[in-house]
Parts: structure tokens; C-alpha cells; sequence
């Protein structure tokens, strides 16, 4: 059975960080990418960042670009969002998502219906 498991999620205080993981099992090779998604309260859902099946391949939503790094772990099978510099408008539950035989990140990364997998979520929170 296909899952993704995220972890890492808390209460931070603006200005710091927290390293999301996504874990991932049932896959029977590592042909597919990652990408991860937030959801604030009351708003739509919004393309946070993306891996590519390699690695090389990756994405980030304007607003996240170079406060927040993507990474894998093949050997581990997880994707990793480091998260830097967090501001309160990051509040919001983050899913990562897989999407089978994806070599690169898709251009648009709102993207978000091609995707086969969810995971159920963790909840980020940015507060003094």
C-alpha cells in the first residue's frame, strides 16, 4: 500500500525554522516526484515547493524562494522542506503529494491534480 507520512510540523516563533519530512512507502522505485502543499485557513491551497524523481529537478513558490530548501533521500525515501526564516503568513497545514513516473517538476507549481498520493498533513505554526 502506497503512503506518505509527514512529520515535523509545531509552534515557531517568526524567524525560525522547521524541517518537514516526508516519508514514503509502497513504492516500488523511486520514479516519482514530491511535491508539498499548504493550506492556511479560509484560503485555497497553494504549490509550496517540488522534487523531481532525481533530485535535480526542483521548484519553489515565490514567496517560499530561498527561505525554504527541498531535498531527498533516496536511500531513505523521504523528502525533506527545510524552512527558514518562517513568517506567520507560513501558518498553515502542509501535505506532500507523489506523482509516479515524474521525472521534473512541473513549471506551475500550483499543480496540484496530477498528483496520485496524499499525505494526511501537518499542522505549521508561526506565532510570538
Amino acid at each position: 500500500q502506497l503512503q506518505l507520512v509527514e512529520s515535523g510540523g509545531g509552534l515557531v516563533q517568526p524567524g525560525g525554522s522547521l524541517r518537514l519530512s516526508c516519508a514514503a512507502s509502497g513504492f516500488t522505485s523511486d520514479y516519482y516526484a514530491i511535491g508539498w502543499f499548504r493550506q492556511a485557513p479560509g484560503k485555497e491551497r497553494e504549490g509550496v515547493s517540488c522534487i523531481g524523481s532525481s533530485g535535480n529537478s526542483t521548484n519553489y513558490a515565490d514567496s517560499v524562494k530561498g527561505r525554504f530548501t527541498i531535498s531527498r533521500d533516496s536511500a531513505k525515501n523521504t523528502v525533506y522542506l527545510q524552512m527558514d526564516s518562517l513568517k506567520p503568513e507560513d501558518t498553515a497545514v502542509y501535505y506532500c503529494a507523489a506523482e509516479e513516473g515524474r521525472l521534473y517538476c512541473w513549471p506551475d507549481i500550483n499543480v496540484d491534480d496530477e498528483y496520485d498520493y496524499w499525505g494526511q498533513g501537518t499542522q505549521v505554526t508561526v506565532s510570538s
